[in-house]
């Protein structure tokens, strides 16, 4: 190959690295997002996506400086050429912060391990590495205002919201059920909860910071891979600092003496919609719209407000029951102190 021919080829890889603008109507090309490497937990099911993205422009050229403090989304196209995306990726490396880096793969619902998956990555011109400036769920809902923890997860978005007493607190990826294996939609509550856990499917799988809200099916959110789309056996899988924050947050059940029954329920999880299997990923329709993965308040007060009397309930249960145990406790330290002799003084 002469090397004409070489900086043919060469230059517009180069120009894939720029973030561009997805606003620009400009020459569209198609592009076909494949997941190629699957976790050890789902080795049958790999998803599909059919994008198109915008012609590759320089920066500074595709991006108004109006456009750049409000929630506009680029595009960073990785070429599939082994040699060429490893140069790329060290250029995305440089480009973007270790925090940046990991709001990036976030938005994409990946983790670092998977980062290799992806082809194009959606990527917000301002990067917030708390995530919030991107949530796709309300800031403020009223249905939940005397709710006092709120744990939601949506199917067709492949996120989850965390809400106390209305306020939205935190928001971040998840990899849900495989359509083989969906988890189950509805109102539940947290059970119980354990650092690491060894996975009911394979003893291999280790689930840190695992928080069962399923008994019976031995369901749970916990961390482990996020490959870009739903693929885990019924699990809710989070990135480690998010299992670490909900294993810390949510409340678990407390039991009857004996363990056999439930004398109260922990914090009250959601789990809605669907998801468009084979069809194109939720977040790349940030790249036409900002707003693309917003869900209304209007949708989220008719999710829940059904289910805020049982809510209620269980939560004015639980704190009844926490009071009654941190009484019989300091009855008990109370007679225990007694029953310690005075120590007598040495003369």
């Amino acid at each position: 190959m002469n090397i004409s021919v070489k900086k043919l080829f060469l230059y517009p890889c180069l120009f894939a690295l720029l973030l561009v603008s997805c606003k620009k109507e400009t020459e569209k090309i198609n592009d076909t997002f494949n997941d190629t490497a699957v976790s050890a937990s789902d080795t049958s099911e790999v998803e599909t996506d059919s994008i198109k993205t915008d012609s590759i422009v320089p920066q500074k050229e595709s991006i108004p400086a109006e456009m750049k403090d409000n929630g506009f989304y680029g595009a960073f196209i990785l070429p599939k050429d082994k040699k060429l995306r490893d140069s790329m990726f060290s250029v995305f490396n440089k480009k973007y912060t270790e925090k940046e880096r990991y709001t990036i793969l976030a938005l994409n619902r990946l983790d670092s391990k998977h980062k290799w998956n992806a082809d194009t990555l959606v990527v917000p011109v301002k990067i917030d590495s708390t995530l919030m400036a991107y949530s796709p769920f309300p800031a403020q809902l009223d249905v939940l205002s005397n709710v006092k923890k709120f744990v939601i997860f949506s199917y067709p978005i492949q996120a989850f919201g965390v809400y106390s007493n209305g306020t939205l607190v935190k928001w971040g990826p998840t990899s849900m059920g495989k359509k083989s294996a969906q988890t189950t939609r509805g109102l539940t509550f947290a059970n119980w909860k354990k650092k690491l856990a060894i996975s009911t499917v394979s003893s291999e799988w280790k689930l840190p910071y695992n928080f069962n809200i399923y008994n019976t099916g031995g369901i749970g959110w916990h961390q482990y891979d996020l490959p870009g789309y739903p693929a885990s056996h019924s699990c809710l899988r989070l990135l480690m600092k998010d299992a670490q924050w909900l294993y810390n947050y949510a409340d678990t059940w407390i039991l009857n003496p004996g363990g056999a029954t439930t004398k109260a329920k922990g914090t009250p999880v959601m789990i809605f919609g669907d998801y468009k299997w084979g069809g194109r990923k939720p977040w790349r329709k940030l790249l036409d719209d900002p707003n693309a993965n917003n869900i209304s308040i209007e949708e989220m007060t008719r999710l829940i407000e059904p289910h805020v009397e049982k809510m209620i309930k269980e939560q004015t249960n639980r704190e009844k029951v926490a009071d009654s145990i941190k009484a019989a406790k300091a009855l008990e330290m109370e007679a225990k102190e007694k029953e310690i002799p005075a120590e007598v003084p040495v003369s």
